[in-house]
């Protein structure tokens, strides 16, 4: 080749790794300088379970509470009930949540959150003893969780929202999963019947609450013995190892309240995690107690209804009052009186209670997204109804499907209205 030809190609050849290096200098340029794609735009809600009929409404946090959307938490039913019917044990305690529990109906919904992302509802199932994640989109289920033994119950999810904790009711167990996948990240036992789960302190602790045995007739207090084992269990929530168990038996004992149970039910920490607010069974109250002193420190007596029977065994699952919650600055508290067909909001200083605000078997409380409100589930009318904390009056009732129990505040797609059929 001459010279000037290979003068030519070599200029050629310059041209071209110029050209390409500057293209490359764009690329990366342009990887490190443009913004992430960003995430669809959430906004908050509130996820309402209806228990008996395998749905979840979907509301507005604030305002008027109005309704958004409805999804279907039981899209593979066919399939659980011929798993269900094909085997003789499940059979037997399927049919039983139904008589005991599900007061003649199955229990369909207990509990549910949001994942980070807000594109699926996680979902616990008592009657299908699993936990599920529903793709809000589609409606399909993204992972099932089997729980250990024949029942799932009450779940609670961590403050960054990346795990859930779910109780298994008939194996005394406790479950946390990855709220992503539904992966095990482990596992510990708790009393008998555990129930509430809530996570404390950043997230570095979880509670457990046991309820004992709520589906026999042995209520009378010289009977207690006959409700079992029945204590909170805290746990480690990155090891899941037990750290403290506490039976209030001999808090309520030294008290001076013999007579009150043990059975730990709905429970709500003040904002700095010193005191403990919980409701325990037969009782329509609620009781404090100081953490740093381990000490049951008041016990807040509410009004009886008059139509209400004293007859414990008309007690559904043995609670005479089942929701309680706070206000976020903590100087409220609301209580619904499930069997004393009420809710109220009581001063925490003073323990003295507001008006009582008529509603049909109340079944929870939440806080509204905006802090203003306590949400109750009223169950016996298939609503929810919000009650101002700051006047004690209700603010507004929106009806929902069958038996609500539990609200639950969530995040998801800012423009969903239902799943895609």
């Amino acid at each position: 080749m001459s010279d000037p030809a290979r003068k030519a190609n070599g200029n050629a050849l310059t041209r071209r790794r110029i050209t390409h290096a500057v293209a490359s200098a764009a690329v990366l340029a342009a990887c490190v300088t443009a913004p992430a794609a960003s995430a669809a735009p959430l906004r908050e809600v509130m996820f309402v379970g209806n228990n008996w009929d395998g749905t979840a409404d979907v509301i507005k946090s604030t305002g008027d509470f109005a309704k958004i959307g409805r999804l279907n938490v039981i899209p593979d039913k066919d399939a659980r009930l011929t798993e269900i019917y094909l085997n003789p044990i499940k059979l037997a305690f399927f049919l039983g949540i139904r008589s005991g529990p599900g007061e003649g109906h199955d229990q369909f919904v207990d509990d549910m959150y949001a994942t980070p992302d807000g594109t699926a509802m996680v979902v616990s199932r008592p009657s299908f003893a699993d936990v599920v994640s529903l793709d809000l989109a589609t409606g399909q289920i993204k992972w099932r969780f089997p729980v250990s033994g024949f029942r799932s119950d009450h779940m609670a999810v961590s403050p960054d929202g990346t795990k859930i904790a779910v109780s298994a009711s008939t194996s005394n167990t406790v479950h946390v999963l990855d709220i992503n996948t539904g992966q095990q990240l482990g596992s510990f036992k708790g009393g008998d019947k555990p129930h509430e789960n809530v996570f404390t302190n950043g997230g570095r602790y979880l509670w457990n609450m046991s309820i004992g045995e709520v589906n026999n007739n042995f209520d009378a207090p010289w009977q207690d013995f006959m409700k079992g084992d029945r204590h909170i269990t805290v746990v480690d929530a990155n090891t899941y190892q037990i750290v403290r168990t506490i039976d209030m038996r001999s808090r309520l004992d030294a008290f001076g309240r013999k007579d009150l149970s043990n059975a730990v039910r709905p429970a709500v920490f003040s904002p700095d995690y010193s005191k403990l607010y919980f409701q325990v069974s037969f009782f329509n109250g609620f009781i404090e107690y100081d953490v740093a002193t381990d000490k049951v420190t008041r016990v807040k007596t509410l009004p009886k209804n008059s139509n209400t029977s004293d007859d414990r065994t008309t007690y559904v699952n043995d609670s005479r009052h089942h929701g309680l919650s706070m206000s976020p600055d903590g100087s409220k508290l609301c209580v619904a009186g499930t069997m004393d067909d009420y809710a109220t909001v009581v001063d925490r200083n003073t323990l003295q209670e507001g008006p009582l605000v008529t509603a049909s078997k109340p079944y929870w409380a939440t806080v509204s997204g905006d802090g203003r409100s306590c949400v109750i589930s009223e169950s016996g009318s298939d609503q929810v109804t919000a009650i101002d904390f700051g006047t004690g009056q209700k603010v507004a009732s929106v009806p929902v499907g069958d038996h609500p129990q539990r609200v639950r505040i969530a995040r998801i797609s800012a423009d969903w209205t239902g799943a895609r059929r």
